[in-house]
């Protein structure tokens, strides 16, 4: 069955609050290198449907209207994965996750102890 990706990011004007935690974040791991953090959404919709110009525009609508809060983000990409992609991006995209928000629980601990050592 195909599996349709929307991506929606924060309107590139508005501050992003995690956004700017997570590059914080970077810092202090001494990945000074890597800044201006954006964190958005991805939605993965499975359809039992062929993938037609009127299934597009029904799920162009359902991200603008449902999946999207138009006034603060924008939807960015509506795209189709070829069939068998999802199972080896999903173990990829479930690694790097894993190894990030273990590194952000390190960091947010390491802080949480500090402040709390320092009272």
């Amino acid at each position: 069955m195909p599996k349709i990706v929307v991506i929606v990011m924060p309107k590139q004007e508005l501050l992003d609050p995690q956004g700017k935690a997570v590059a914080g974040a970077l810092s202090r791991l001494g990945k000074d290198h890597l800044h201006d953090v954006r964190v958005g959404k991805r939605f993965e919709i499975t359809t039992d449907r062929e993938v037609t110009a009127e299934l597009m525009e029904e799920i162009s609508q359902v991200a603008d209207e449902l999946l999207a809060n138009g006034v603060i983000e924008d939807v960015i990409s509506i795209d189709v994965l070829p069939d068998g992609a999802e199972s080896a991006d999903d173990d990829a995209d479930d690694a790097v996750a894993a190894d990030t928000e273990a590194s952000l629980a390190s960091v947010i601990a390491a802080e949480v102890q500090s402040k709390g050592s320092a009272s």
